[in-house]
């Protein structure tokens, strides 16, 4: 059995209950060699990338739905799939005999036979996909969404984007992988050396370590203590704390941050589970906690100081609708980046300023 495969196929178990693939690749995929490494990935994030156009040809080729399939079985076939109809170096006889023998070791023999048999009529001719949400691999109404908020074509050209494998950036000031996106946003604070510097949503860290970069005295928070761990090698102090209730600092800061838990519909091509679970409501409790957090963060911002508020988010009741909640004359920059108009993923900032006091 392929540790890859069989890694991808575990992995893509796990997304279903919950978890996101991204993490699960960076525990588990450290002791496979590099190629193996390489190939879970390509697997398990190409497979969530295009479930939805996968899921179809699975129906076309079994003439089942995928939706009625036992789990381990549907998983298998569309990793199977994949690799035939959108990896050119795979050979056809390992993704199918693997795909198998995947459902095998699940304790699902009575569908070894059909899984072959679909997987043996799988080619890479043209598909007449039946509407843009199988085609584009993405929820139909978050893409309804996206062309009411930004138009047909820049709706087609994010969901575009969020199928291709993402490039990788380093963050020249701070030598960490960060996503040229995310390294936009710390910028809009304008931070001077010597300054104090509150990032209420601290983890994973990469821009609290920008902040220090620029100089700033920077304290880190976070809700969770096993993400704000992450944080332990920038020898800062460090906050356990729900930054939507009363924050417990006596002084104020110069600069605050503000990078908000969301949706992250910015960030599909490095998280593409998140469409497949995301729901128009969540976006309204969201919303809820946003607003919060951006209140506790006034308060804790210095007269005259700055606040950045920013999501990976492309919905508007995480972005502007939130902003709106403060006084217009005190937002003095906002920004915006689209995937498959801008490089890397999709952010939104702004920047608010304190009275002066």
């Amino acid at each position: 059995m392929s540790p890859a495969r069989l890694l991808a196929f575990e992995i893509l178990t796990a997304v279903e209950r919950g978890e996101y693939a991204s993490d699960l690749l960076a525990a588990r995929a450290a002791p496979l060699d590099t190629r193996d490494a390489g190939l879970a990935s390509e697997i398990a994030l190409g497979v969530l990338r295009y479930r939805a156009q996968l899921d179809y040809l699975i129906e076309r080729y079994s003439g089942k739905p995928a939706a009625r399939l036992d789990d381990p079985v549907r998983l298998a076939l569309r990793m199977g799939i994949y690799q035939l109809r959108y990896l050119e170096r795979v050979p056809a006889h390992a993704a199918v005999s693997e795909s198998v023998e995947l459902i095998k070791r699940a304790r699902k023999r009575s569908a070894a036979g059909f899984a072959n048999a679909v997987l043996r009529k799988v080619d890479r001719a043209p598909v007449e996909w039946p509407n843009a949400a199988v085609e584009l691999s993405h929820p139909g109404w978050l893409l309804d969404r996206w062309e009411r908020q930004y138009g047909p074509e820049t709706a087609a050209a994010i969901a575009r984007a969020n199928l291709r494998v993402p490039e990788s950036y380093v963050n020249p000031e701070t030598g960490r992988v960060q996503d040229i996106g995310s390294q936009s946003i710390v910028p809009l604070l304008r931070l001077d050396p010597g300054q104090t510097f509150l990032d209420l949503c601290a983890a994973p860290g990469n821009k609290t370590a920008q902040a220090l970069a620029a100089g700033g005295r920077a304290i880190a928070c976070d809700i969770h203590l096993h993400r704000l761990a992450q944080l332990k090698e920038l020898g800062i102090p460090l906050v356990v704390l729900n930054g939507t209730r009363p924050l417990p600092f006596r002084c104020r800061f110069d600069r605050v941050l503000i990078d908000a838990p969301c949706s992250g519909t910015g960030t599909l091509a490095h998280n593409p589970e998140i469409k497949w679970r995301l729901q128009p409501g969540d976006l309204a409790d969201l919303h809820g906690r946003q607003v919060a957090l951006l209140e506790q963060g006034r308060r804790a911002l210095a007269p005259g100081g700055v606040l950045v508020y920013s999501t990976c988010s492309l919905e508007r009741e995480e972005n502007e609708d939130v902003v709106a909640t403060v006084p217009g004359e005190l937002v003095v920059e906002t920004m915006r980046r689209i995937p498959g108009r801008d490089a890397g993923d999709g952010f939104f900032a702004a920047a608010i300023r304190a009275d002066a006091g």
